[in-house]
């Protein structure tokens, strides 16, 4: 995990907030829990490096590659 990247979306999230927080003041509270879900979301998947990380089709040839093998393929 790098931190640099982590610290400065973490920076540019608390920004986002900062600004758009006071503009979302008449919005129901499913809309402000969404915002943020989707801000801690963004958060998280930062922490990630996703440039290395194995796509889903590799994922799929892992778990179905026994069967393969069973049918004779």
């Amino acid at each position: 995990m790098r931190w640099g990247p982590f610290f400065g979306i973490s920076v540019i999230i608390a920004m986002i907030i900062l600004f758009e927080w006071p503009k979302m003041k008449g919005n129901p509270k499913k809309d402000k829990l969404t915002f943020i879900i989707l801000l801690f979301i963004g958060l998280v998947l930062s922490m990630f490096n996703l440039t290395e990380m194995i796509g889903p089709t590799a994922w799929i040839e892992t778990i179905f590659s026994p069967f393969g093998k069973f049918m004779g393929m």
